[in-house]
């Protein structure tokens, strides 16, 4: 059985110090163990504070990007080798957001996933499609594109998680049905069936976009849905524990 994931990105919201109290009102807020993983994706100025505050509890440090070098002349830049060291576990790569506004491609999104595994992160690899692309009913075939181009060359997915978050969905309000996600995390779960075989069977997929406390239970009774990867609702403890807590 996979276990499922409830990742909170808390994308460029809140000071070290606002950070740490949502990161201590989170764990705090944890009624138990859980049959999943709590993670939090904290901006980079955060990393470190917040992971010195989770230590030893139930929730895992995730990080927003990465470059795909542990060092070197790259101003601006942050390396896997820093996230391990702020005590991070995971890392989301592909944003949406990410390759609209910061010209991310497939390939280099590739190179990212490739130096996370490298470096014992797991990544989040977000994939999805505009409205314009929904309406053009060409969703299956961007999803494809990019989940073949993140995905080449890696051999085990031991440590990959995949997002599925449709572009309209993201911070507007608008929800995918149930059945609108559960089509595509099935044909996602097909599609790398088909390029790994039995090594795909425990791969989790997340849904993302606009997701609730309110909503949540019904996409996570979907049979290839396996979690969440949370915005907005992430940057409210009772949000963020709510969906936790349909989730157990």
């Amino acid at each position: 059985m996979r276990k499922w994931i409830v990742a909170g990105n808390w994308k460029m919201h809140n000071t070290i110090g606002e950070s740490v109290a949502l990161a201590r009102a989170i764990k705090e807020g944890l009624s138990g163990p859980t049959n999943g993983e709590v993670v939090v994706a904290p901006p980079f100025t955060a990393l470190a504070a917040v992971g010195d505050t989770l230590k030893g509890s139930a929730v895992a440090l995730a990080a927003q990007n990465m470059y795909c070098e542990d060092k070197g002349a790259f101003t601006g830049e942050i390396s896997p080798v820093m996230l391990k060291d702020a005590g991070c576990a995971y890392v989301i790569l592909g944003h949406s957001e990410r390759r609209k506004y910061f010209s991310e491609t497939d390939q280099s999104v590739n190179a990212k996933v490739k130096k996370a595994l490298a470096a014992g992160l797991k990544p989040i690899v977000c994939v999805g499609e505009t409205d314009e692309e929904r309406v053009q009913g060409v969703t299956q075939s961007v999803v494809d594109r990019q989940v073949r181009g993140a995905l080449a060359g890696i051999e085990k997915l031991d440590d990959v998680v995949i997002a599925y978050e449709p572009v309209w969905a993201i911070g507007t309000g608008k929800v995918a049905t149930s059945a609108q996600a559960e089509e595509v995390h099935a044909f996602i779960r097909d599609l790398i069936g088909e390029l790994y075989g039995s090594l795909s069977k425990g791969i989790r997929i997340l849904y993302g976009g606009s997701v609730t406390k309110d909503n949540i239970a019904e996409l996570a009774a979907m049979e290839d849905i396996d979690g969440a990867l949370v915005g907005g609702a992430s940057l409210k403890p009772d949000g963020f524990l709510g969906i936790v807590a349909k989730m157990t």
